[in-house]
């Protein structure tokens, strides 16, 4: 009795304990045990707030369930990111190119890819919708080419920046183009992100929560995004210590941001494609990809114009091979709305490859 009391209540105690942790981080002096807290706080808060936007989601249906999850993830990565920015020195210049890499890198070629696999061992193949995926996927290649390609090219400023002229105009391009998908998704062609065939959905049945349910989930999910912003800009200081201690790449801490971040996500689309729900798998992957980049990179041009913080975006060679590398290999995944165990396999490797290099640049 008393597990299944807890599993009933953590997701309102969760967000309310992490607003107090926040009151109390504020209050008390740096103590590596409050550090501990507040970091498992963090973890809790993120997981907490995407169970919300998934009660939220399920009261709204596809395909608008889906999006409000990715809302949710990218508000918290956006966050974070601005946290550790205004909080850090010059090394944060490239913390929103590293983390907005990252996410891509992890959902498209990790979250893709043991979706593709766990799907494919469960019901050998799956299928998804073409019309969605397609043009989803080339709204992706063209942000990523914008925002972390063609920085390393432009000529008026070096070192892979652009100049504040050229921010503004990229961080427009970016909420329109993710503007325009919404309005795709959600509205002019919303059959495109169904599943297809009438009885794909194996949560139809599921009667969804009432309005009060809803709306309770609503208000705790601001206040549980309210404790990540909050608990990430107490953190910042001691994940870039940690990161600094071992040793690693300062880019490994962009890679922390998108892992925690996407985590209780990478969670939701495995379950749909256990359950042979693999168009919920890719709305949330694509979508996810185009709302870190449309909405990421507007947040951070307009903190840099407001701040003066210094933003590089511009990928190294070696990056830039692994993301070409990466949208090859998913335009040839979706080209036939089919999938099996061989294109997840051949997704986690390039997965792997990032990791590796990462660390091991």
């Amino acid at each position: 009795m008393k597990p299944a009391r807890i599993a009933r209540h953590w997701p309102v105690a969760v967000p309310l304990a992490a607003a107090a942790l926040l009151v109390a981080a504020v209050l008390l002096p740096p103590h590596p045990v409050l550090s501990f807290v507040l970091g498992a706080a963090l973890v809790a808060a993120v997981l907490a707030a995407v169970h919300h936007a998934e009660v939220v989601a399920h009261k709204l249906g596809e395909p608008l369930g889906t999006l409000v999850l990715a809302l949710a993830v990218t508000v918290i990565e956006v966050a974070l990111i601005l946290a550790m920015m205004l909080s850090g020195g010059p090394a944060s210049a490239v913390l929103a190119r590293d983390t907005v890499y990252a996410a891509v890198m992890i959902i498209c070629n990790g979250v893709v890819g043991f979706s593709i696999l766990v799907g494919g061992i469960h019901h050998h193949e799956q299928s998804f919708r073409v019309e969605g995926a397609g043009p989803a996927l080339a709204a992706l290649v063209a942000l990523s080419t914008l925002t972390l390609v063609l920085p390393s090219f432009t000529t008026s400023a070096p070192g892979g920046a652009y100049l504040p002229s050229q921010l503004v105009f990229v961080g427009v391009d970016s909420l329109a183009l993710w503007g325009v998908f919404v309005f795709v998704q959600t509205v002019r062609h919303r059959d495109y992100f169904l599943p297809p065939g009438t009885n794909a959905d194996a949560e139809s049945h599921l009667p969804p929560p009432s309005a009060a349910a809803a709306m309770t989930s609503a208000a705790l999910l601001l206040v549980s995004l309210v404790a990540v912003v909050g608990l990430a800009k107490a953190l910042s200081p001691t994940i870039e210590a940690l990161v600094k201690a071992t040793g690693a790449p300062d880019s490994v801490v962009g890679i922390a941001i998108a892992m925690l971040v996407l985590l209780p996500e990478t969670l939701a689309a495995l379950r749909a494609a256990a359950a042979n729900r693999l168009q919920t798998s890719m709305n949330l992957a694509l979508g996810s990809a185009l709302a870190s980049i449309g909405l990421t990179i507007p947040a951070v041009v307009t903190a840099s114009l407001l701040f003066g913080l210094p933003v590089v975006l511009g990928l190294d060679p070696k990056n830039l091979v692994l993301l070409a590398l990466t949208f090859v290999v998913g335009a040839i995944t979706l080209a036939s709305g089919r999938t099996s165990i061989m294109q997840g396999a051949v997704h986690l490797v390039v997965f792997a490859t990032f990791l590796f290099l990462s660390l091991v640049p």
